[in-house]
């Protein structure tokens, strides 16, 4: 009598995890959402010297100070209601720029908060410094 010898294979398949491996990837990229985040513009400004300010434009000044007082252009304001000053003062000359100067202690959640305020507002030119004081 003759004896098989058995082969054993010791290799697996692999298609079937290829498969499972392709359709996790297609559900990944088909759920998977695409947002635009807007941010601040950070960007520094060129160099060589500034460029001569514009003699039409002024500028509406947003101050905050280390204990959390709002000033807008010295008149004092909460936060909510900075939105409200610039309107006004747009409404007399619609061209201006919006400065927010803070102090560096104050909370950057209110400095953020007066950024978007301008920008609300429709302010095209919003700056913030830092105040030296």
């Amino acid at each position: 009598m003759k004896r098989f010898k058995r082969r054993s294979s010791a290799e697996a398949d692999m298609t079937p995890m290829l498969d499972i491996v392709f359709i996790l990837l297609i559900f990944f990229v088909v759920t998977a959402t695409f947002l635009r985040e807007n941010a601040l513009n950070m960007t520094p400004p060129p160099d060589g010297p500034p460029p001569p300010p514009e003699k039409s434009q002024s500028t509406i000044l947003v101050r905050i100070d280390g204990q959390g007082m709002v000033r807008v252009n010295d008149e004092l304001s909460d936060i909510i209601g900075v939105r409200a000053r610039i309107e006004r003062l747009l409404a007399e000359a619609p061209d201006q720029a919006v400065l927010v100067q803070a102090h560096p202690r104050a909370r950057n959640q209110l400095v953020i908060k007066a950024v978007d305020q301008a920008y609300s507002a429709g302010v095209q030119n919003v700056g913030f410094a830092l105040d030296a004081s």
